[in-house]
């Protein structure tokens, strides 16, 4: 008789996956993922000190699968780089509604208490650098419009994860566009120049 496979840390991670995306993160615990894997809750505990241990790893290998999420939806998705964020952040919310709850409402690691908070977590600076190029904006008043683009796809994120919101890939796409284009105009009157990509300048 072989010997049985030796349980592996990604094994773990990746169980605790399935049962997320299947019936949400409260389900996870060392009994649910000892049935997933078929053995019992010693090599879950050999691997880990404890669950708080697996889920810190876990909260990371499960935003590690929602940036391959994106770049899946950007080659499978014919959109305009800019609303690249916003339409695949919506979609995640759709398409892996607990894992969304999990990372975007539960657990974000986001505390607000004026605008600039946003920016102090990792990647969100860079990401509104690049967002400043795609639409022909400075950086500055880049970071003014993502943060308002990113609360403005939040709320509907997470009205789509609740069941309250149901709206079409087309219906998105024009809503996300008619509030930048509104939002770069506004702001080229405030700044009294003309910036901005043809495709936001109608």
């Amino acid at each position: 008789m072989p010997p049985k496979p030796k349980i592996t840390k990604d094994m773990i991670l990746t169980a605790v996956l399935d049962i997320t995306r299947e019936t949400g993160f409260e389900a996870v615990n060392a009994r649910s993922i000892a049935g997933k894997l078929q053995c019992s809750t010693r090599p879950i505990f050999t691997c880990y000190e404890n669950m708080e241990e697996l889920k810190v790893e876990f909260l990371a290998f499960a935003f590690e699968y929602y940036n391959l999420y994106v770049e899946k939806y950007k080659k499978s998705e014919q959109v305009v780089s800019y609303l690249l964020f916003p339409l695949s952040y919506i979609e995640f919310a759709k398409e892996e509604t607990n894992l969304f709850r999990l990372l975007f409402i539960s657990d974000m690691d986001l505390d607000m208490v004026e605008a600039n908070d946003f920016y102090r977590e990792l990647g969100n600076e860079e990401k509104a650098k690049a967002f400043s190029q795609m639409i022909g904006v400075d950086p500055k008043q880049g970071k003014e419009i993502f943060l308002d683009l990113f609360l403005y796809s939040h709320g509907i994120a997470v009205l789509t994860a609740t069941g309250k919101l149901s709206f079409d890939k087309r219906n998105l796409e024009t809503m996300l566009q008619n509030f930048l284009s509104a939002y770069v105009k506004q702001e080229r009157e405030k700044v009294g120049s003309s910036y901005g990509i043809q495709s936001l300048s109608n």
